[in-house]
């Protein structure tokens, strides 16, 4: 994948391949590279590749790709693979989101700015049943900052810098692997939780789910 993505030059064919090829990789639910990863491994690659197309073309894509991935959630592990008590207690979140849309929104905007993996949030987003578009304008535009500062650092490096793609990308890889662990854990807990009982009196517990055959 990322011999492909470096082949971008920024020119209009090499910008609708890095589309494409970030749209898929957003749309993988674990254990994809990070789209920052990505154009940051082009950027550094390409330091002549056209860093605002880059990153426009990145965020539009990524974001493009992680609302298919929550409504593939929504689709397959919500109405498919929970029960409806489970369904009910996620609704908990829903509700509360809701009732604080503009805090919720500045939450996922502050999240997209880092680099963290954004799978999680939005295979939660998903469960939760709300209106995608909650989730993807903020979350565009804090890519969109992250993906700009990314690109723009790896071209200034790339240039200024004789790098190993091969050496630096070995911490990368230590990072992604961690992070994408956390997965199943933090669904998992996600669904555990008693929402209902934390939303309303600030107090954390477990309980049952079903998940239907």
């Amino acid at each position: 994948m990322l011999d492909i993505l470096n082949q971008a030059t920024g020119n209009l064919p090499g910008l609708a391949t890095v589309f494409v090829a970030v749209f898929l990789l957003n749309i993988i639910p674990i254990f994809a590279p990070p789209t920052w990863i990505a154009l940051s491994a082009i950027s550094l690659g390409v330091p002549d590749a056209d860093p605002c197309g880059l990153a426009l073309v990145g965020a539009s894509a990524a974001t493009t790709g992680r609302v298919t991935l929550a409504r593939l959630s929504r689709g397959i592990l919500r109405e498919k693979l929970l029960g409806d008590d489970a369904r009910r207690n996620i609704d908990e979140i829903r509700h509360g989101i809701e009732r604080h849309r503009v805090a919720s929104a500045g939450a996922v905007l502050m999240y997209a700015f880092s680099p963290l993996p954004s799978n999680h949030l939005f295979i939660a987003y998903g469960l939760t049943n709300l209106p995608v578009r909650f989730a993807a304008i903020p979350f565009f535009l804090g890519r969109l900052v992250s993906y700009s500062f990314w690109i723009f650092s790896a071209a200034a490096a790339g240039r200024k810098f004789d790098i190993d793609l091969a050496e630096s990308g070995f911490g990368m890889g230590v990072y992604f692997i961690v992070t994408q662990l956390l997965l199943v854990p933090v669904i998992y807990f996600l669904v555990k939780i008693d929402w209902k009982l934390l939303i309303a009196d600030r107090r954390l517990a477990l309980r049952k789910t079903h998940v239907s055959g």
